[in-house]
């Protein structure tokens, strides 16, 4: 999180993308902000919670933060909601029918695409969204243009009394720039009007307004042909002409300086008439956008003639390095030098992602790793992870709360081949209360033969450590009230004594309890109870070593998969029936180490002890 914002505008700041909107949202006279966690968009609520005349909540998802925004906007008030790009999937419900309604305070929504995918499942293009709701779209390029652009896109979403999207990207919401604010606006909500023509969306009362929305889009059209953040940028060398938006556009700018560009700042809907004149004055004509053919196809439709994805890559980040290749060869000439890579890539050992010292999952993922005949069906947030080394033991992550669908659908149709295997759901308690309930009344009313994981880490761990309805605090960090999961589960369905709630460093329990569970042929839920170690609530204990010559190399405490515990060396012994085995003996890094005890349980040879006072902890040595 960056610094906090000021109360007052100074002349000049220095802010990311994403505090560069949460500014502008503030000074817009917005009343109420909704949102639920989602990288890259996370810090644009968690900034537009420092201000305390600005209501601010997490949402339990999307959907519900974008309704919250509605329902501010009918009486009035200027409203605002954030998410990532899937998060849209989610909210689209609301969104497709208040593109219908309309709304009446400013609201705007901030969305935000994760290019290159740094921390998504994939890359779709969240514009596509502002053509199906026939929505006005912006995009900025830059910290200055987050906040100029949302701050219009208010006045824009007022005018029309149409919701507005602002498109950010990873690099847009992370990246800082300097930022010049203008000056706060008060804006009061003028109060709700009853108007069941409008806001009550039966299909006598949305056939007429379906005909509004089309005439709103075409009034919408002709304002953005005069938006001033639709920009020719002259160049000399008139041989490509670019039309590009976002990021995109520095990228180009910076590449070819002598370039004619036009930058699309308010890029739905398009200013046809524009490019078209701007396409007759340059010898080719290449649409730079990231990621999909969007605005390519549409010149295209229009007959305009352009080139774009068929010499661009439709994956990633149209950098540098990327443009000079693909313009040379469109216009014919052999890939400069230049464009090649520059840096033979160093050979380093791999780091892939891990969980962190003592993370509570674990001993989840240990414990599923000892088991046979399981097909395991994840979700989304850090427990993904237990589909790496060492502990493979998640089949399947798609999207927010499907593991419980997923895994409804596999004990549904399985075959012969899979008749003798268990079938497990792990999703985590945000991710529960986010998507994942309706699943689990799905596997309980339709007696799915399903074993739910549900990991209650007290937290959003995967975007911060920001709160949710089971931490019993809110976005300030104020009491609230706090989901009860095990009477939750109860109340969906799952037989009291189906539930248990498990302490998931306490792994003998945990092996027991799950393996007689995924015996029992009806529904069956196991709440592992322990904080994040990121947050507050975690308390680290006394930190353990490892005593040299007593370390086997058996690599049991390996297999736990704690980052604390490295390996000092590697062996390889001759069994004497000529078997060889591999040996690998250890130490623990007792700064990082914060005492979980998870490493000590596995341990054959009691090698591992309390740092300070030295003494094997021997009410732990239980095995599996």
């Amino acid at each position: 999180m960056g610094a906090a914002l000021p109360e007052t505008a100074p002349s000049r700041l220095f802010l990311s993308g994403n505090e560069a909107v949460a500014l502008a949202v503030r000074d817009a006279g917005c009343r109420v902000a909704a949102a639920y966690p989602g990288t890259p968009a996370t810090e644009i609520l968690e900034e537009l919670s420092r201000f305390p005349d600005l209501y601010t909540e997490w949402s339990v998802n999307e959907k519900v933060s974008l309704e919250v925004a509605l329902g501010a906007s009918m009486v009035g008030a200027r409203a605002f909601c954030a998410m990532k790009h899937v998060g849209l999937n989610v909210a689209a419900d609301a969104l497709m029918t208040m593109t219908v309604t309309g709304t009446e305070g400013g609201l705007v929504i901030a969305v935000a695409d994760d290019v290159g995918m740094s921390s998504s499942q994939n890359e779709q293009d969240s514009r596509f969204w502002a053509r199906f709701a026939h929505l006005p779209l912006f995009e900025p390029a830059d910290a200055q243009e987050s906040y100029d652009m949302a701050r219009e896109a208010f006045a824009v979403s007022e005018r029309f009394r149409c919701p507005a999207i602002v498109r950010m990207t990873t690099r847009i919401c992370h990246v800082k720039g300097r930022v010049v604010p203008a000056e706060r606006e008060a804006h009061e909500p003028a109060g709700f009007v009853k108007d069941p023509q409008r806001w009550v969306m039966v299909p006598g009362h949305a056939k007429p307004r379906v005909a509004l929305m089309y005439e709103r889009e075409e009034a919408l059209r002709a304002s953005a042909a005069q938006s001033p953040f639709n920009l020719l940028v002259e160049g000399g060398d008139r041989r490509i002409g670019f039309v590009t938006s976002g990021p995109a556009y520095m990228h180009v700018r910076e590449t070819f300086p002598e370039a004619p560009v036009f930058k699309l700042g308010q890029s739905y809907p398009l200013p046809l008439e524009r490019l078209r004149e701007f396409a007759a004055g340059v010898d080719q004509l290449l649409v730079v956008e990231e990621t999909e053919p969007l605005v390519e196809s549409e010149l295209r439709a229009a007959g305009i003639a352009c080139a774009g994805k068929d010499v661009l890559p439709r994956v990633g980040e149209l950098s540098p390095d990327r443009l000079r290749p693909a313009v040379a060869r469109l216009r014919g000439e052999e890939v400069p030098a230049s464009a090649q890579p520059r840096l033979v890539p160093q050979q380093v050992f791999p780091r892939p992602p891990t969980m962190c010292v003592a993370c509570p999952h674990l001993g989840i993922y240990y414990t599923l790793a000892q088991l046979r005949n399981l097909t395991i069906s994840g979700d989304i947030g850090c427990y993904t992870l237990g589909a790496g080394h060492p502990w493979n033991a998640l089949d399947t992550c798609i999207s927010m709360g499907a593991s419980m669908g997923v895994a409804l659908g596999m004990d549904k149709g399985r075959g012969p081949a899979d008749a003798k295997k268990a079938v497990i759901a792990v999703i985590g308690d945000s991710t529960f209360m986010h998507m994942g309930m309706q699943g689990l009344l799905d596997i309980t009313w339709n007696r799915g033969n399903v074993t739910v994981l549900l990991l209650d880490n007290r937290a959003v761990g995967m975007t911060g450590g920001q709160d949710n309805p089971g931490t019993g605090r809110d976005i300030h960090g104020d009491s609230a009230q706090r989901v009860d999961f095990a009477k939750l589960c109860e109340a969906l369905g799952v037989k009291k004594e189906r539930i248990h709630t498990l302490d998931p460093y306490e792994l003998p329990t945990l092996f027991k309890t799950l393996r007689d569970e995924i015996k029992v042929p009806e529904p069956s839920v196991i709440i592992t109870d322990r904080p994040c170690v990121l947050i507050d609530d975690y308390k680290p204990t006394q930190p353990y070593k490892v005593i040299a010559d007593k370390c086997t190399g058996c690599a049991n405490c390996i297999d736990v998969g704690c980052p604390a515990i490295h390996v000092t060396r590697r062996e390889t012994q001759v069994k004497p029936s000529g078997k060889e085995v591999e040996l690998a003996f250890v130490r623990i890094e007792t700064s990082a180490c914060t005492g979980c005890g998870l490493c000590v349980q596995p341990c054959a040879p009691e090698a591992i002890v309390h740092a300070l006072p030295e003494h094997p902890v021997k009410f732990l040595h239980a095995k599996i």
